[in-house]
């Protein structure tokens, strides 16, 4: 089938809902989180992953430089979307970790397309759920922001400015073992840096990201979150707006999608339990160059996450 026809799904992979017969074999779950309720600014994430899906029909099945085949590395399915209540925030989380709930307990490992960054808060809560013995998650974070502040607009608690505050807070996400990549941009004030780097969070500015270079700084994430289970997530804004202005909260003075890739591929080794890649905004994405890049390190999230799911089998058999 040419790559402009047929159904769009994730890659091309079989769509499954969790009821289907095959749904146990499945190792990795693309999954669709079109919801974007917790949007301060330009609205839009919340049509995100449909165009996602749409351009991630051209995403071939090697990574040329990692020599990964995702898709042949584990057994990788289209999950569907999580429906969310657009109008009821509360219900929406409650719908999206009872998901994620589900499919932790079945062992599958999601890479989620968002929809803003307030998902992650409602997907770790599932990922806890549904494995609430692992403990809390390491955490490598690609962002222009913390999202660590506490709250917006009169004490509001949730919005995708708060999800990691509100993660730590829960014994979600360990602190010690996360580290906070590419944060930049003018500032209200420092609250939201203080805040995590008295809980011990590791944040980096884009500015020492540049300085000591990508190797060195990614070399020391991976001796940060060690070999514990490490979620990732991965924000459009943290590249710069001349290469993804569709987004929500754009800053300049960001990688390029080249630099994107590479702190990705950097990422080789660490014990990835899922990951998320949000805030793609199509409506100020007039020419899909935004949601290319964002399917693009999808796919090199994907690889990194094939593989640690196909070490920790090798671990279990033997």
């Amino acid at each position: 089938m040419p790559r402009f026809a047929g159904m769009p799904s994730f890659m091309r992979l079989p769509h499954l809902d969790l009821d289907a017969p095959r749904i146990d074999e499945v190792e990795m779950g693309l999954i669709g989180v079109p919801w974007d309720a917790g949007t301060t600014n330009r609205p839009g994430p919340r049509h995100g992953p449909r165009q996602l899906r749409d351009l991630s029909t051209m995403i071939r099945a090697l990574n040329p430089v990692t020599g990964v085949n995702p898709f042949a590395t584990v057994n990788c399915a289209d999950l569907g979307d999580v429906g969310p209540n657009p109008i009821n925030l509360a219900d929406s989380m409650a719908r999206i970790t009872a998901f994620y709930a589900e499919i932790s307990k079945r062992g599958i490992a999601p890479m989620t397309a968002g929809g803003d960054h307030l998902v992650s808060l409602p997907v770790l809560r599932g990922l806890k759920t549904g494995k609430p013995d692992r403990g809390a998650l390491a955490m490598i974070h690609f962002d222009a922001h913390t999202d660590l502040f506490d709250s917006y607009f009169g004490g509001f608690k949730y919005t995708h400015g708060t999800p990691f505050r509100r993660a730590i807070e829960e014994g979600l996400l360990d602190p010690q073992k996360t580290v906070q990549i590419g944060i930049r941009g003018t500032a209200y004030n420092y609250d939201d840096v203080e805040w995590g780097e008295a809980q011990g969070v590791r944040i980096i500015r884009v500015e020492e990201l540049f300085d000591r270079g990508i190797p060195a700084i990614m070399a020391e994430a991976r001796a940060i979150v060690g070999d514990s289970p490490t979620y990732c997530s991965y924000d459009i804004d943290f590249v710069d707006p001349a290469y993804a202005p569709g987004t929500g909260t754009p800053e300049i003075g960001g990688p390029n999608s080249h630099q994107a890739q590479q702190v990705v591929r950097e990422l080789a080794g660490v014990n990835l339990v899922g990951a998320d890649l949000v805030e793609v905004s199509p409506p100020f994405d007039s020419d899909g160059v935004t949601a290319w890049l964002g399917v693009s390190l999808m796919f090199e999230l994907m690889c990194v996450l094939a593989t640690a799911i196909a070490a920790r089998r090798l671990a279990e058999t033997g």
